[in-house]
């Protein structure tokens, strides 16, 4: 005999043979059971899953001797003419070259006449959606109202190319994916048939590149079984079909989670020179951070991923590195490269470009997150315009300050002690920092609302130390720069403390008690006397600055995120 390749081999005959479809499988065995068979079946599905195979072992279970019935003999003479394609009462058609009327006219005319031999005649018409409009409109009285004796079964991979006047007539079922696991065992048992030796690990590397496809997968092992011999390990799978290793992917999506550009660039070159698919390579990388997201938001639910020990491993130490909104944002440019991945000249290029923008998406900031930020500064910014005039701040008193990380808390001499130079607003502290906060305010409004959050750590005659509480630390980078810098040095030398060193650190703030009170609201201008029943008039709108605006560093960060221009600055 001629050699049969595995997948007509060992393709399923009954329906306890078929792998990871039960939920077709058992609705067509209850069917049987409870004689309520349908006249019109359609399977949809991906390529590889069984739907021909599925169509098939039902016509052998309509038309076996004694049927219809589930378990039918294995040695039917009527099963076995169903399964070498001789039956004269079960045609199988093919609706890429049978798609015109002429060949629907034909169907109808011998539908009319009963079958040879069995109880049914079955019309078995694959991609069903190759048919044009015409032949599909010709089919529909036929398959509404077909004879007794007729049933029809149709398979298709696009379904939504079938008219909705034929989906609404047939009985629908649609087809997974396979899952790894289950096409792993499969050919696992076929090797062993075959006496063929195969590691698990290139076993998982066949089914990922089937990508939930049977028939692919055994294909692929018929292949490897001609290339390899009676022996296959991962290697041999990886070089014959391109893929990247399960160990090199995890790498490298370690390599972006910790923003190592370099790393991720010299693996990525390297996978291209040893020939690698660049495009599965992508989307292995979308798969692996999928999973990685679907551990963070069901909290590590082993039911819901399919992956094996070491990637479970992997994605338990991975989720620490990341947060769920960032990970989305990489994901999105993921996405993003592997759509335009077809039309891409240079692909290589375009899966550096992506992975470095997947990288600075990481420490992106969300455009609700810029906007809540915003509209908090504008609130606490106009609260203390609308307050009422406070009076003058207290003598300075001894304060125990916030000492930042890896200093000693003291507490703050009062004037007693060795002061500095004469100020031209006071000399301690609890007068220095509310000046210094109204000086400010007049040049930069939106230093002055990140100034707000912090507190006086320690004030000496060389330096003046500013803290930010753990709850806005983010504000550190924000204005910790030489701009900032300038306007407090200049400020610090008009309040009369010339050559005074500002720094910031992160430091639990001190209790209410005890920090220095908020600057006094700057008096409102005279105005005429007014009724004593008149309302005060509402208080007009601050003016900014548009410079000032724009060299805002969050404005800066916003404008460089979102690939915005300010067209309009408004008070």
């Amino acid at each position: 005999m001629s050699y049969q390749v595995l997948a007509r081999k060992y393709r399923p005959q009954r329906f306890a043979d078929v792998v990871g479809q039960d939920h077709v499988t058992q609705t067509l065995s209850h069917a049987i059971e409870q004689s309520r068979i349908a006249h019109a079946y359609l399977f949809c599905g991906p390529r590889g899953t069984g739907k021909t195979t599925i169509a098939r072992i039902f016509a052998k279970c309509l038309n076996c001797t004694g049927g219809p019935k589930v378990d039918f003999a294995p040695d039917d003479l009527r099963c076995l003419e169903i399964a070498e394609g001789r039956s004269m009462d079960v045609l199988e058609i093919d609706g890429a070259s049978n798609n015109g009327v002429d060949q629907v006219r034909e169907l109808r005319e011998t539908a009319k006449y009963a079958p040879a031999a069995a109880k049914f005649k079955i019309y078995i018409i694959d991609e069903v959606h190759m048919l044009s409009t015409a032949a599909f409109n010709a089919l529909l009285k036929t398959l509404e109202e077909p004879p007794a004796h007729v049933k029809f079964m149709f398979a298709t991979t696009d379904p939504e190319k079938v008219l909705p006047t034929i989906l609404s007539r047939c009985q629908r079922f649609d087809l997974r994916r396979l899952a790894a696991a289950l096409i792993v065992k499969h050919l696992s048992t076929i090797a062993r048939l075959e006496g063929v030796r195969i590691d698990d690990a290139a076993l998982d590397a066949i089914a990922r590149g089937a990508d939930g496809g049977m028939r692919d997968a055994e294909s692929t092992l018929d292949q490897l079984i001609s290339f390899c011999g009676q022996e296959i390990v991962e290697a041999d799978v990886l070089s014959m079909f391109g893929l990247t290793a399960r160990g090199q992917i995890l790498g490298l999506a370690r390599a972006v989670l910790a923003g190592q550009t370099a790393d991720v660039l010299r693996e990525l070159e390297e996978l291209a020179r040893n020939g690698k698919d660049l495009g599965r390579l992508l989307s292995d990388l979308l798969n692996h951070f999928r999973n990685l997201l679907i551990y963070q938001v069901s909290g590590g639910d082993q039911r819901l991923l399919e992956v094996t020990e070491a990637e479970w491993t992997a994605l338990r130490d991975q989720s620490a590195a990341i947060t769920s909104e960032a990970l989305v944002r990489l994901m999105e440019i993921l996405t993003e490269g592997e759509g335009r991945w077809r039309d891409a000249v240079s692909k290589k290029i375009l899966l550096e470009v992506t992975l470095l923008k997947a990288i600075q998406a990481r420490e992106a900031i969300g455009l609700d997150a810029v906007l809540r930020q915003l509209h908090q500064m504008r609130q606490e910014e106009a609260a203390p315009a609308s307050a009422p005039p406070t009076a003058a701040p207290p003598p300075a008193v001894a304060l125990r300050e916030a000492a930042p990380p890896g200093e000693t808390t003291e507490a703050l001499p009062a004037q007693a002690s060795t002061p500095p130079p004469p100020p031209a607003q006071g000399g301690d502290v609890a007068t220095l920092w509310p000046n210094l906060l109204e000086a400010v305010g007049r040049v930069s409004t939106f230093t002055r609302s990140y100034l707000a959050k912090a507190f006086p750590v320690r004030l000496d005659d060389k330096h003046l130390v500013i803290g930010f509480d753990p709850e806005f630390a983010d504000q550190l980078p924000l204005v910790d720069n030489p701009r900032n810098q300038a306007i407090l040095q200049t400020k610090l030398t008009e309040l009369g403390w010339p050559g005074l060193k500002v720094s910031f650190v992160q430091a639990e703030a001190p209790p209410t008690a005890a920090r220095p009170p908020a600057p006094p609201a700057p008096p409102a201008p005279a105005a005429p006397p007014r009724r004593a029943a008149s309302p005060p008039p509402a208080a007009a709108p601050e003016k900014l600055d548009p410079a000032d605006f724009k060299d805002d560093p969050l404005i800066k960060q916003a404008l460089e995120l979102f690939k915005g221009q300010i067209v309009e600055v408004r008070a």
